[in-house]
């Protein structure tokens, strides 16, 4: 009689980091292999915990040294050790950025100036890989000059334990800043029209929408739910026949799978929900763009205040367009007096109380 194949999960299990706690523990006192059979897991997993927790200790310990520096009128020089720490710590925090991103990020989150080498030279000693890239041709050049001017649309299809699932997402040309997303079963007109009337309620409507010809934006018999709503809105709707046109929400996709799907087993839709709605804050918020220069995040184009951005940069004070645009930190005039033709005109938070 045939013996039945034992089932073996896909996903191993899951710790809490109160159980990683108590595991290297036992590690220390009983050895990795007993701590490891005791606790159903292997070695190698202890040792990788071991590790993740050191990076974790050294860079808490820099932390002091970066302000020691700023404190002393130095901000963004290191000693070589602490560099390589600050880099390895950054590496570890964004695991899904090159060599330049890391430089950037560095600059940004804790004033630490360093060059592309270096942090290459760094990552490499520790096991980074420079990923071969395929080179393709881009038409249809253009580049929008303010935000609202140009939206990118379109779905990314990935699994949740063998179950299809598409991301939308709704992209500013100028900043890259994505206004829009939502997590569906299969493309459809209703999620594409349902989202994007939730952004243009936040943000205001866009003046043109580039899509490609998928039968969630466009129908080429006729004319489609959507297409029909932009005409209400006003808004022109282009669609593209190759995906390199619409490259820059393709540049998109690339990151949010390099960034977060290959690295991330999800453990439900729910939790794919919220996974991918922290890492849409921090690709808009914090983390910088190649194509913005280098140092600037797609909020601080989106929120128009790149100035004020680069000047907190450079003063080694980090950047955080949320910050800077809240109204606790803006400057409100209550009070002011001015004279027009002779005549004094007195103004009280912009009603005129006199003259």
């Amino acid at each position: 009689m045939e013996k039945k194949k034992k089932k073996i999960s896909r996903r191993g299990k899951r710790y809490s980091p109160a159980e990683k706690e108590r595991i290297l523990k036992e590690s220390e006192s009983l050895g990795v292999a007993e701590a490891a059979r005791t606790n159903g897991c292997t070695g190698w997993t202890i040792y990788m915990w071991r590790k993740k927790k050191k990076l974790a200790e050294e860079r808490d310990k820099l932390m002091p040294s970066v302000k020691k520096q700023e404190e002393r009128g130095n901000p963004g020089k290191l000693e070589t050790s602490e560099r390589d720490i600050a880099i390895l710590s950054m590496w570890q925090k964004h695991p899904g950025l090159g060599p330049s991103q890391i430089k950037n990020q560095l600059r940004r989150e804790v004033g630490l100036k360093t060059s592309i080498s270096t942090v290459r030279l760094v990552m490499e000693e520790h096991g980074y890989v420079l990923p071969k890239v395929k080179q393709k041709e881009h038409t249809g050049k253009y580049e929008s000059v303010r935000p609202r001017h140009m939206y990118h649309l379109d779905f990314y299809h990935f699994h949740v334990h063998r179950l299809k699932q598409c991301v939308l997402f709704i992209l500013d040309d100028y900043s890259r800043f994505i206004s829009g997303w939502t997590m569906v079963a299969g493309e459809t007109a209703d999620s594409v029209i349902k989202t994007f009337e939730e952004t243009v309620a936040r943000y205001g409507k866009p003046e043109i929408i580039m899509s490609d010809g998928g039968s969630a934006f466009h129908s080429w018999k006729g004319v489609g739910r959507f297409t029909r709503l932009l005409e209400e809105y006003g808004v022109d709707h282009w669609v593209t026949r190759e995906a390199a046109v619409n490259g820059k929400v393709e540049a998109l996709n690339s990151s949010f799978q390099k960034e977060l799907i290959r690295r991330v087993e999800f453990a439900d839709r729910d939790d794919a929900l919220r996974q991918i709605g922290s890492w849409v804050r921090h690709y808009n918020f914090q983390r910088t763009h190649q194509a913005l220069g280098g140092l600037l995040v797609p909020g601080d184009r989106f929120m128009g205040c790149v100035e004020e951005t680069l000047r907190r940069i450079e003063e080694g004070q980090g950047g955080n367009p949320l910050d800077i645009v809240s109204p606790q930190n803006r400057a409100l005039e209550l009070f002011r007096v001015i004279s027009e033709g002779g005549t004094p005109k007195v103004y009280l938070m912009g009603q005129k109380i006199l003259g």
